[in-house]
């Protein structure tokens, strides 16, 4: 009989556990806790843009100690669900990855286009700005810099997904999970702020996602300033443009089925590759020498270099369901293997734009995006701007959906009726969509938006997160002379400062802006 009560939770917990996004089921509306079939990655690409917490949403199971270092109880944390300890058996009999029954695993390319596709989005185009609070050398050098460490924690939340795997005996586990699951087998004395780390994790994604909805807004309706302007003689202020998006942005984010945002996202994709070829053919011209542009900049501007390049770099939150995912997950690490492949792409192009851009434009270059540098009389320039806002505008959805996934489950519970459920879903999205679009209006810096979005949450996410779940997760064995520890705390004393002084001088520069 006990046998039988470990095992049954056990298959639940299979069952129950589901990637990213939906693929051939639609959405349910209200985000409830039917059991959905895991969907293949590859039909809904989009999915990689979103840092969606792992697990299915429910506030109801829970895990408790078992012998053998069996886990009881389903659904190792969703968004509400919770880790509350385990055995410390190691599970060294257990390989996570032979136990992931997949109807529809990715290739390796298919996982390194979604990887690229996560980590590229509107802060590529803010790099020759963070390349001119930074100068020339040190905006290169930092660059790269920063693309080893970030890609250097992924490998540790990786790493230590594979390690908590095998202690909870689970086939896989999301980022909120991962951190919940190593505060719960760690030292005794931190078991108890498990749940509190989890709900942290969850508020920091809110604050992200809601912060890239913010960018998109911002984004798009100083682009669309610059179009509209030009070519109709409309003189508008950036805050009328947004109020003017605001219907159309709430109507597409009324789209409940991600499914249905699938080809419109794709649309978006092909335009933004389109529109970065083309911003590339302008930057590349007449370029001057190098000695034209500072090499180093003043060290009062490197928080805000740090902010943009810690934004630019977004795919920490990808990274575990792009892996749990994939059909040969041993691929994925190693020095070849694909994670590093991608994002030695990322940073090269990352670095290619923030050089090129600030060598061609200088101090000239404008705040958060340089599609704002290209010819105002040039017809294919304008081209750019517009279909760079049409992308991001289609692809605020996807951003959207991470803090409604989060924050419906919460509200859910309050709505009696169904008609109050699905009357208070479409509030609940209306009340969002408004929420970022006020604070867009409050901040309509797009350069200082970003540096703040990425310094405050993106940094607490890509850099102190990972090295301190790694810390807790390997507590018994941190290397020779305490290495990994070492290590792992320069990486999260490095974040720390970057949060800091990132935060507090983007903040200031939103306060009294300069160009």
């Amino acid at each position: 009989m006990g046998d039988l009560t470990v095992m049954q939770p056990l298959k639940m917990r299979k069952e129950e556990r589901q990637p990213l996004l939906p693929n051939s089921e639609p959405v349910n509306d209200t985000y409830d806790k039917r059991v959905l079939p895991r969907p293949d990655v590859r039909a809904s690409p989009d999915n990689v843009v979103l840092h969606l917490p792992g697990g299915p949403v429910d506030s109801s199971s829970t895990l408790e100690p078992k012998i053998d270092g069996r886990v009881e109880g389903s659904n190792v944390g969703g968004v509400g669900g919770s880790v509350a300890s385990v055995c410390p058996d190691n599970g060294s009999n257990y390989d996570p990855l032979l136990d992931r029954d997949l109807q529809h695993p990715t290739s390796n390319l298919d996982t390194m286009i979604h990887l690229l596709k996560g980590n590229i989005g509107t802060g590529i185009l803010a790099m020759p700005d963070a390349f001119r609070n930074a100068g020339l050398v040190v905006g290169t050098l930092g660059t790269l810099l920063m693309g080893v460490i970030c890609t250097h924690c992924m490998h540790m939340l990786v790493r230590c997904s594979h390690e908590l795997c095998r202690r909870t005996k689970v086939p896989s586990l999301g980022f909120s999970e991962v951190v919940e699951a190593s505060f719960a087998t760690g030292p005794s004395f931190i078991e108890r702020y498990s749940r509190p780390a989890k709900i942290l994790v969850n508020i920091f994604l809110c604050i992200t996602q809601l912060g890239f909805c913010c960018v998109y807004f911002v984004f798009v309706a100083v682009n669309l300033q610059y179009v509209l302007s030009h070519y109709c003689s409309l003189n508008l202020d950036t805050y009328q443009y947004l109020l003017m998006l605001l219907v159309p942005m709430v109507l597409l984010n009324w789209v409940k089925n991600l499914k249905y945002l699938t080809p419109v996202s794709l649309f978006a994709a092909l335009v933004t590759v389109i529109g970065l070829g083309i911003t590339f053919f302008y930057m590349l011209q007449d370029l001057p020498r190098t000695s034209s542009v500072r090499k180093f900049a003043p060290w009062k501007q490197l928080p805000l270099f740090f902010g943009t390049v810690i934004y630019a770099f977004e795919g920490i939150g990808v990274v575990l369901p792009l892996e749990n995912n994939m059909k040969n997950p041993q691929d994925f690490g190693g020095w070849t293997g694909v994670l590093n492949t991608g994002m030695a792409i990322v940073a090269v192009l990352y670095t290619s734009v923030g050089f090129f851009g600030y060598l061609k434009y200088g101090e000239k270059v404008k705040l958060g995006s340089i599609t704002l540098n290209l010819p105002e009389n040039d017809l294919l320039a304008q081209s750019v701007r517009l279909m760079m806002a049409v992308a991001i505008f289609l692809s605020y959805g996807l951003q959207f959906y991470v803090p409604m996934g989060i924050i419906w489950p919460i509200v859910q519970p309050y709505l009696q009726s169904e008609r109050a459920k699905f009357l208070g879903e479409y509030i609940l999205r209306t009340v969002l969509v408004t929420f970022t679009l006020c604070l867009a209006i409050a901040i309509p810096n797009l350069g200082a938006v970003i540096s703040l979005v990425g310094a405050l949450s993106s940094s607490t996410l890509a850099l102190i997160f990972p090295p301190l779940i790694e810390i807790i997760t390997f507590s018994h064995d941190l290397g020779r002379y305490k290495w990994i520890l070492w290590k792992d705390i320069a990486i999260m004393c490095f974040g720390l400062c970057g949060f800091g002084f990132g935060t507090y001088v983007s903040l200031e520069n939103i306060l009294s802006p300069q160009e």
